[in-house]
């Protein structure tokens, strides 16, 4: 066998936001975790802006959203086209909006999370092979550009090391799909006469669009801008001129929006594809590792961080003796949630770039009417944010199994708030005493079931505290995720 030169619990290939959710989740359990990333610092061609509130609240219970809320602007609506617009005030949700911020500073405060954790974060170093075997996985690393290799020695290894993943070529998986949309350009500008009020504005024509996100406060008059014409489709290498952006977004928007400074500026493509597989044996991908799809909606940070937040406190159980089985739930609860957002964002950009006047025309008249009708508003608005996305549950489980317990009231505050110390937490009814068990416990304010919440906020079991044991009771599902093997253990 390989020499060994470092040994860890998990090793997280990838830096950006989703492996250093992954990480320092992992880390906050008390394993043992090491991220390898190529950048020497963080990334500033990151392209994400827009944290959506499924995520906020991901973010609370780590005790990061606060902060970055601070320091960053916020929109509750989407302006699309010909007055469609996608409102976010009404959702299910603390976060009644969209968080406008960089990703490169959402990133910077999930790698602090990660180190102030305990995970171990190593800069400059990209890896060059894989091997896995039964016990585990061990991988060979090498400064960026060339030098001496290590070797590393993890039970688990997480792949979150972006669309172009070595850890997904290493495995020999095929990332099946197709680009979609090239020569988009992003750009940091300094409006004079920018959209009125705080929403995220997009116009178009059948040849251009230019979407427009105000950063807010902390950035006044800064807006990060999205554009794109269907005559001038340029390599991702060729240089973005200052007159292209302003000229695309003059025609997008219908008037001049006074562009004053252009600051950081990008040219890419996406594409749309999803891996047929999350889980290969002791490796998993998540984020765009797994998945990458059109930018529209914002779904790409969200999507990866929300992978994260579902497969780190599977390892933790795991590598606490309970049934590796458990690691199969990764799949098949979030390979469905990237299938879904890779559709959803893929027709919106379908809906934005379409060509033919007819289309337009249909389009135009009727996407304002669909939008206005509350219950279509509020699941366009539920789905693209992530609080109403839900898992599957087995027959004759609860209808709550499944969805998320972020909003339950709880006399002892915010379940996000309570989630900062990781765990399953039994939630009472609001007439039930405390409980003879290990379990961490909350009174719910008002009716309802009991609720056995999951670490990553999702309700696991719900019924009558009363019902403990027996094939319906909150402990058999409770030990259904945790038990420690001995012998078969049923798989949740």
């Amino acid at each position: 066998m390989t020499s060994v030169d470092h040994v860890t619990d998990v090793l997280v290939v990838g830096g950006g936001p989703t492996g250093m959710t992954v990480a320092g989740d992992l880390a906050r359990a008390g394993r043992s975790v090491t991220v390898l990333e190529r950048w020497p610092s963080i990334n500033p061609a990151s392209r994400a802006f827009v944290t959506m509130a499924r995520t906020l609240e991901l973010l609370d219970s780590r005790g990061l959203a606060a902060d970055l809320l601070a320091g960053a602007g916020t929109t509750d609506r989407i302006e699309l086209f010909s007055g469609a617009t996608v409102d976010l005030s009404h959702l299910p949700s603390r976060y009644r909006y969209g968080m406008i911020l960089p990703q490169t500073v959402v990133d910077q405060a999930l790698e602090n999370y990660a180190r102030d954790q305990g995970a171990i974060v190593v800069r400059g170093t990209e890896v060059v092979g894989l091997e896995q075997d039964t016990d585990g996985v061990t991988v060979t690393a090498r400064p960026k550009g060339g030098g001496e290799r290590s070797t590393w020695r993890a039970a688990y290894v997480v792949g979150a090391d972006g669309a172009h993943s070595t850890v997904r070529d290493l495995l020999g998986v095929e990332f099946p799909g197709k680009s979609v949309l090239s020569s988009v350009v992003l750009a940091d500008v300094l409006l004079g006469d920018g959209p009125s009020g705080t929403g995220l504005t997009l116009g178009s024509t059948r040849n251009v669009f230019g979407f427009l996100a105000p950063y807010g406060p902390a950035r006044p008059g800064w807006y990060r801008s999205v554009t794109w014409d269907r005559h001038h489709q340029l390599p991702d290498s060729a240089p973005v001129e200052e007159g292209e952006v302003v000229r695309v977004l003059t025609e997008a928007m219908g008037r001049d929006v006074g562009v004053r400074e252009i600051g950081w500026h990008s040219r890419f493509h996406c594409d749309e594809r999803q891996v047929r597989r999350y889980r290969h044996g002791r490796v998993f991908l998540a984020g765009d590792a797994a998945h990458v799809h059109s930018p529209m909606g914002g779904q790409g940070m969200n999507t990866g961080i929300q992978d994260a937040a579902n497969l780190a406190w599977k390892l933790d159980l795991v590598l606490g003796g309970a049934d590796p089985a458990i690691l199969d739930t990764y799949h098949r609860e979030r390979h469905p949630i990237g299938r879904r957002v890779l559709r959803q964002s893929g027709a919106l950009m379908r809906a934005v770039t379409l060509g033919p006047p007819p289309a337009r025309w249909l389009r135009n008249h009727l996407a304002p009417l669909v939008l206005s009708i509350g219950r279509v508003r509020d699941a366009v608005a539920g789905s693209f944010s992530g609080v109403t996305l839900r898992y599957s549950r087995r027959r004759g489980q609860h209808p709550l199994v499944g969805t998320r317990a972020t909003e339950v009231p709880l006399a002892e505050g915010r379940l996000t708030e309570l989630q900062r110390t990781p765990g399953f937490l039994l939630i009472r009814e609001h007439d039930v005493a405390h409980l003879g068990t290990t379990v961490a416990q909350a009174r719910r304010i008002g009716p309802g079931p009991a609720l056995l919440v999951r670490p990553d906020g999702y309700i696991a079991w719900a019924g009558p505290s009363s019902r403990a044991n027996g094939p319906d009771g909150w402990q058999t599902a409770w030990r259904t995720w945790t038990a420690r093997i001995s012998g078969p253990a049923p798989v949740p």
